[in-house]
């Protein structure tokens, strides 16, 4: 495929389907396009005051990019046509293709373009601010502007609703994907990006079609210092094996989704206005923002609620150091209490010199500080007072080179003016403290690891699930401990258990999950007298593992956009209502597989919480790794240990449910 950049930053500009053109030649005469606009209709003389041609081969030019508004049957001759004269790509708007159960139809259009890029189908189109090209149809809430950041969605309904914020967002681009026949995610983001003057982007994705294309793109923005931001949707779907395992229940969904983003350095946000707010941050600061983090309130209240609405995103406010503790005290004095998040009272309240002053000793101890301030409204009453804090915030930034972000705990407590007013001097304001929060965690996304990219992923297949004691030998042969067991009859096991050393573990084979079928006896002295466990196919006699420290579900399983992931939990017969997992997307190191570990909730139950001993961590990492080297092989879809015996020293699996092709 050809450069997107004739079709994003175009000179010249088709128009197809008389009303739908009309729309896109008011958009693009509104926004100030200087190049020429032509409208082509095989009957109207004119269309919005221009000059329409009868036909695309009438025209003076070859247009840069053509917004397509005719039905989708024209549509392919039109793209046909545009592609074999040169034109530098195509809005395609029509619906009616593989959304809507024709897929033949698609890929007629995905011939016909050949070379020549196409957004869509059944898309709205593209929004260039930074030149006034509008490919669109409709209204939109953006402006001129000389760099922001852009704004790609797969759903066009979700990024019209952006367009219209109210927060001072500067956007350069809106972008639609619609199905995304012939350009994709990646590779339309990788285009914004390689414009200069785009400083961030924020996504919302319905799904990811190239896994490896999007880490290489989230490299790119790392490379060129610039943000990625997104909303992944569709995160509460269950995955298509749950009926099997525990690890497709708790790891389906959007826990795969979630564990690429963060491995891969993109931000991942809950909310439109989520993404709004961490793309302001991304604009001003750029990605990676420091996790020391100060708040200061002139309120006890507020002080207090900051530090409540925090904690849930496991954000921290550090202690006060002593040196910048005394230099607050000497302007404070000895009423209000120097902590972090602090209340610094109103006894400096309108004094600039000494807001400025308390202000700039806080951020400088910090990588960022918060200032909870909510502006009276202007229809009502007098917000001239709250000036000399809000210079204070600026003049903290300027002198400290840190970010200070002023804080409306109300969205609505911070107008638009006023809050375009800061962004023209460097400082973000974010409206609303529970969105502010999460904007400062995502912002706070560590880069990923460049050149990292997942293992192959493969379409879902058939598989089947072996015995335990097949699924037992092939941990044993990728180097997983087990306990030493027989399998065989009720009858072979009775009698060769004297080969093992007692307590056993007494287990049915040809269940999935054996403690809801009644399946497993543990404990047992003795297997004389052991009763038929009904609908078992066999039996399987371990040794008991003794000297238990934890139990853990590990579970790989193919994904088929991710690859191959990796999910560690609280494991057991409670683990499902424990729900306690972090989830990976492999390939991942000992070290990461560690720290995945370390952000369980129970973790301090595995690092000897009262006293107890230290579960073996790192003999569990290295089951995991074996179990990931095991995955190599095509043929495995899924193994899943629950649990797995972690020690004081050592690690067992004693459990072990395997699929296979």
């Amino acid at each position: 495929m050809t450069s997107l950049t004739r079709l994003l930053r175009p000179k010249s500009i088709a128009v197809l389907g008389a009303g739908w053109a009309l729309n896109v030649i008011e958009q693009c005469r509104k926004m100030g396009f200087d190049g020429p606009v032509w409208p082509v209709h095989p009957t109207k003389p004119e269309i919005g005051g221009l000059k329409a041609y009868a036909s695309l081969a009438d025209l003076p030019g070859v247009p840069d990019a053509t917004f397509i508004g005719v039905n989708r049957f024209a549509t392919i001759e039109v793209v046909r046509e545009l592609a074999a004269m040169g034109a530098g790509g195509a809005i395609c708007f029509a619906s009616g293709w593989t959304e809507a159960g024709e897929p033949g139809l698609q890929a007629q259009l995905v011939a016909a373009a050949g070379d020549m890029p196409i957004l869509g189908p059944n898309c709205y189109g593209v929004i260039n601010y930074l030149d006034g090209a509008l490919l669109w149809p409709d209204q939109h809430g953006g402006v001129r502007v000389e760099r922001g950041v852009a704004l790609v969605s797969q759903s066009s309904n979700i990024v019209i609703n952006l367009g219209m914020q109210k927060r001072a967002l500067p956007v350069a681009y809106v972008a639609c994907l619609g199905n995304a026949a012939v350009v994709g995610l990646a590779e339309l983001t990788g285009a914004l990006l390689d414009d200069p003057r785009v400083t961030a982007v924020g996504l919302y994705i319905e799904g990811i079609d190239d896994a490896p294309a999007f880490a290489a793109l989230a490299d790119k923005a790392r490379a060129l210092g610039k943000g990625i931001v997104a909303i992944k949707s569709g995160k509460t779907e269950l995955s298509r094996t749950a009926a099997a395992s525990h690890t497709a229940s708790l790891a389906g969904g959007g826990a795969a989704s979630s564990a690429f983003l963060a491995r891969i350095g993109v931000a991942e946000v809950n909310t439109p206005s989520e993404l709004i707010e961490t793309l302001k941050i991304f604009h001003v600061h750029g990605p990676s923002l420091g996790p020391r983090i100060c708040s200061l309130s002139c309120s006890g209240g507020e002080a207090g609620l900051v530090a409540d609405l925090a904690a849930p995103h496991g954000i921290d406010f550090p202690p006060v150091p002593q040196a910048t503790h005394d230099r607050l005290f000497a302007v404070l004095g000895e009423i209000p209490t120097i902590s972090n998040p602090l209340d610094y009272h109103t006894f400096i309240w309108g004094d600039g010199p000494k807001t400025t002053e308390v202000f700039t000793a806080m951020l400088q101890a910090y990588d960022a500080g918060l200032y909870i301030i909510d502006p009276p409204r202007d229809d009502r009453c007098d917000p001239s007072g709250y000036q000399p804090a809000l210079e204070a915030i600026v003049s903290a930034q300027r002198t400290s080179g840190r970010p200070a972000f002023p804080v409306a705990s109300m969205a609505e407590n911070f107008g638009e003016v006023r809050a375009q007013a800061l962004m023209d001097q460097g400082v973000v304001p974010l409206m609303g403290l529970e969105t502010a929060l999460a904007a400062i965690k995502a912002a706070q996304t560590p880069a990923g690891a460049p050149g990292w990219r997942p293992l192959t992923a493969l379409a879902p297949r058939g598989a089947a699930l072996l015995t335990e004691a097949e699924g037992k030998a092939l941990l044993a042969a990728a180097g997983v401990p087990v306990p030493r067991a027989i399998t065989g009859t009720l009858a072979e096991v009775t009698q060769g258990a004297v080969r093992l050393s007692a307590p056993y573990a007494m287990k049915g084979l040809g269940f999935a999950h054996k403690t809801e079928a009644g399946a497993v006896r543990l404990g047992l002295s003795t297997l004389q007298g052991q009763p038929e466990m009904p609908g078992a196919t066999g039996y399987l006699v371990e040794e008991m593992v003794t000297g238990t420290v934890a139990e853990i579900l590990l579970g790989l399983r193919r994904d088929p956009v991710y690859g191959v992931t990796l999910t560690l939990g609280m494991g057991g017969v409670t683990a499902e209502v424990l729900a306690d997992t972090v989830t990976l997307v492999l390939p991942a190191t000992r070290a990461e597989i560690l720290a995945a570990l370390a952000r369980l909730r129970l973790w301090p139950l595995l690092d000897g919480y009262r006293g107890r001993p230290k579960a073996d961590v790192a003999a569990l990492a290295d089951v995991a790794l074996c179990l990931a080297t095991a995955m190599e092989d095509p043929a495995l879809e899924e193994i899943e240990i629950n649990p797995v015996m972690v020690r004081a020293q050592g690690a067992i699996a004693v459990d072990a449910l395997v699929r296979k092709v």
